[in-house]
């Protein structure tokens, strides 16, 4: 019986309190939109693939602890794109119109699982500057590795492309607003119990009954103005007509 009554509190507090929970609501997932639509730049994503060769022994058979070898070779190979020494060198090629601290906050660099592949992503506000980034930073090492690492182990698999109509990878409008919608729903709900939890307020008879833990043995109707001058006037026209009849006999 308690949880009944603890469950119907609940909701009678969400009804009482519903108008601020749809407010709170609409209001974050508006606000989320309109800065994901109109405020937010749009970004890119742009990618390129390099293959870190296989060597293959006198018998002409692949060598398998080469194979492990460049793949562990990869991890260097990250630190190595993201260095000035190469970063600096990308910046040339596209006339310093990056600067090596921008280069190296907008590249990622990464295997493909455990495989052989490395991928050079590059995330801009503009796609085909993107792209044009990530072919040239994988051209650049290309060129690089050889001097740097004494090796010629490198090939470009895949060479950023950009598409006929390129979406942006963020922001998802969609998404943050769905985001936005979830957690104005829990602000208004959990806003709703925190003002029903501090108003002490006594509004009813059962408020009177918790407080005191005594029985109500009856209440006082509120009367308005405008319930007593209804009630005059009725009492005003009962007393004409007793007058009328009066008269009248």
């Amino acid at each position: 019986m308690e949880e009944t009554i603890s469950l119907k509190e609940l909701f009678q507090t969400i009804k009482k309190r519903l108008w601020l929970i749809v407010l709170l609501t609409v209001l974050a997932t508006t606000v989320s939109g309109v800065v994901s639509y109109f405020l937010l730049t749009p970004i890119y994503q742009s990618s390129t693939q390099l293959l870190v060769n296989q060597a293959k022994n006198d018998q002409g058979t692949v060598d398998v602890n080469q194979i492990r070898s460049n793949v562990e070779i990869i991890s260097t190979y990250n630190v190595i794109i993201k260095s000035p020494a190469i970063l600096d060198k990308v910046s040339e090629e596209l006339n310093g119109q990056e600067t090596f601290s921008t280069l190296n906050s907008i590249i990622t660099v990464g295997p493909e699982g455990n495989s052989q592949v490395l991928k050079i992503t590059v995330e801009h506000q503009d796609p085909v500057m993107a792209a044009n980034i990530a072919n040239t930073t994988a051209e650049v090492f290309q060129s690089e590795v050889t001097t740097l690492m004494n090796v010629d182990n490198v090939t470009i698999l895949s060479s950023a492309q950009i598409g006929e109509n390129p979406s942006p990878i963020k922001p998802q409008p969609v998404l943050n607003m769905a985001i936005a919608f979830v957690i104005g729903l829990m602000a208004g709900v959990g806003l709703a119990f925190l003002l029903e939890f501090l108003d002490n307020t006594i509004k009813n008879e059962q408020d009177v009954e918790k407080l005191l833990e005594l029985p109500v043995l009856g209440s006082i109707t509120v009367i308005e103005d405008k319930d007593i001058q209804q009630a005059i006037r009725q009492q005003r026209q009962a007393k004409t007509r007793t007058r009328g009849e009066t008269v009248g006999s």
